[in-house]
């Protein structure tokens, strides 16, 4: 009973994706989708472990090539087409289909925000995995990973094409720049749909948290901090930057935030310093209220600039430096857009209870531009991403990979055996 309700929300999902000229109903030569389905629960140990391989992989923003050298390897075993490291650093494996339209884009990405040296061993206890990037984005990865292992040993034949795709440059400075490269070059034109499979859950993400990232640096001649006494001091303009900041008014709804979350500058406790620097996260659910924010920050900026020069006597004055870092772009789709609605049913066939949720991830960029996309999470249940003390519950984790299989599944449609 459930493979027939399985076959029947498939064909008519075909027509909802815009796939009318596929079959409407699943050949009798199909492999099972219980098939595929048992076999992702029946492998998820084994997924498990390849998830704590690829952890222990270091894979800091912008150095991200072991960990793709790892990726790389993989796609070849499991026999994916034109499996290639692109000029960027993304890792890119085709599986094709009867027909290039669809083409659906399927991505995890490979970074982490943890620099260079930290210690990424994974330890487990019973069901609980604990490690810095375990489930961001680790267990994406792995997920990519055993989909592609599924449908190679399933023999599943689709009529669209799938192109797994390992990227660069989705956690913090990295600002998208392996989707934004997919999307403006090494894919430009193809992509129809796209999923990013990001973090441990069962969220789905159809909304698009915009945000504007800026390095601002106060700047001025510095001096001994007895003899140079009265200068304009950066770090105090920093101070004063940083105060103004903090007192910002965002609404609680569209949700909007601020953050600084670095700081550096001085040479010495006796030392005014020649530069300080901070890094500015601002962030919203809504384009306009991200512009609002934008502007009272850049009008605090200046403020405490003008405040600090005007506070000493002497003339030489400070100046600043505002940076633009890194730009991700608002939007959603909506809960009625065809590749929402085809996710939720996969949840239901499931049992999944849905949850739809906004976020910054790799689906920012396809969703401005209009393409359909989304970003799921990838089973289980994680806890303190971004932290050294990061864990990831592989209870039931394998519902992550098998939501995503049917959701594949019902873009690209099932066609029979290969």
């Amino acid at each position: 009973m459930r493979i027939v309700i399985l076959i029947i929300t498939l064909s008519v999902l075909l027509k909802v994706a815009n796939l009318d000229n596929y079959p409407s109903s699943l050949p009798s030569t199909s492999p099972s989708i219980e098939q595929a389905l048992k076999y992702i629960k029946e492998i998820e140990a084994e997924t498990i472990e390849e998830q704590i391989k690829l952890c222990q992989i270091p894979a800091p923003t912008f150095r991200e090539e072991r960990r793709a050298a790892y990726m790389k390897k993989r796609f070849q075993e499991l026999e994916l087409k034109n499996v290639r490291i692109d000029e960027v650093g993304n890792v890119l494996g085709e599986r094709p289909g009867l027909s290039s339209n669809p083409t659906l884009v399927l991505t995890a990405h490979l970074d982490t925000v943890f620099p260079e040296g930290t210690n990424v061993t994974v330890t487990r206890n019973g069901s609980l995995l604990r490690g810095p990037g375990i489930g961001d984005n680790c267990r994406g990865l792995a997920v990519i990973l055993a989909l592609a292992r599924t449908l190679k040993e399933t023999q599943i034949q689709t009529g669209g094409t799938i192109i797994f795709v390992a990227v660069v440059g989705e956690e913090g400075l990295g600002d998208l720049r392996g989707t934004r490269h997919l999307i403006d070059h090494e894919l430009k034109g193809r992509i129809t749909h796209f999923i990013s499979i990001d973090n441990a859950g069962l969220r789905i993400v159809n909304g698009a948290v915009g945000s504007y990232r800026y390095r601002v640096t106060f700047s001025g001649p510095g001096g001994h901090s007895y003899q140079a006494f009265g200068l304009a001091n950066p770090i105090h303009a920093l101070g004063r930057a940083i105060e103004k900041i903090s007192r910002m008014k965002v609404p609680e709804r569209p949700k909007t935030t601020f953050n600084v979350g670095r700081i550096e500058g001085g040479t010495s406790i006796n030392s005014i310093a020649q530069a300080a620097t901070m890094e500015v996260d601002l962030r919203s659910e809504s384009a306009s209220e991200l512009a609002k924010l934008d502007g009272e920050f850049k009008k605090d900026v200046q403020a405490a600039l003008d405040e600090e020069n005007s506070f000493w006597q002497d003339q030489r004055k400070l100046k600043v430096d505002v940076h633009l870092t890194g730009f991700r772009p608002t939007g959603g789709q909506a809960s009625e857009a065809p590749i929402v609605k085809a996710a939720l049913s996969a949840d239901a066939e499931l049992g999944i209870k849905s949850e739809l949720t906004s976020s910054s991830t790799d689906a920012n960029i396809p969703i401005s531009l209009g393409i359909p996309a989304i970003t799921l999470g990838g089973g289980g249940n994680g806890e303190m991403s971004h932290s050294l003390t990061e864990t990831f519950d592989t209870t039931n984790a394998h519902l992550g990979t098998q939501r995503a299989l049917l959701l594949i599944l019902k873009i690209v449609a099932v066609q029979g055996t290969s």
